[in-house]
């Protein structure tokens, strides 16, 4: 009772070819988009209420230039109101999909005791298609580290 709404946000970051687990070349979150519009947070919602999910992203890969070879999705709380984790806050969870197609759904079980989260690795192959991996790692960091962290190797 009276508790301050979670504000939980969807970040993707974007990796060059030549240095796949290096530093992002750039990072989309908090209402923004990808500088060639391939990456688009399309809904951003700050307390959790509404309709449908609370974070939406599309991300056009086919559309994405070949000097990048990687994107990286993830979550992470903010931190506001005090520290939370997964494990705080109920009916947490994502979707991804391809179209209608569910290419991975989980909640954040694994990782409750963590303030961020990895959930899906896209990799481009040899022959400029994607590979979709799920990727669910949970971070202890707050979401601005999050967003640097978040793309270390994860064999």
């Amino acid at each position: 009772m009276g508790e301050p709404p979670h504000d939980l946000d969807i970040i993707a970051a974007t990796y060059a070819a030549d240095d796949p687990y290096g530093s992002p070349v750039y990072v989309v979150h908090f209402d923004s988009r990808s500088p060639d519009g391939t990456i688009t947070l399309n809904r951003d919602s700050r307390t959790g209420q509404g309709f449908g999910f609370d974070e939406v992203m599309t991300l056009e890969l086919d559309r994405l230039a070949p000097v990048y070879a990687r994107v990286v999705v993830g979550i992470a709380i903010q931190q506001g109101g005090g520290r939370k984790t997964f494990g705080d806050i109920p009916h947490t969870g994502f979707r991804i999909r391809e179209g209608y197609t569910v290419l991975a759904e989980s909640d954040f079980a694994d990782v409750t005791a963590s303030t961020a989260a990895s959930v899906a690795e896209f990799t481009r192959d040899a022959s400029g298609g994607w590979d979709f991996r799920p990727a669910v790692r949970g971070f202890d960091v707050d979401p601005n580290s999050f967003a640097g962290a978040m793309g270390g190797n994860f064999t």
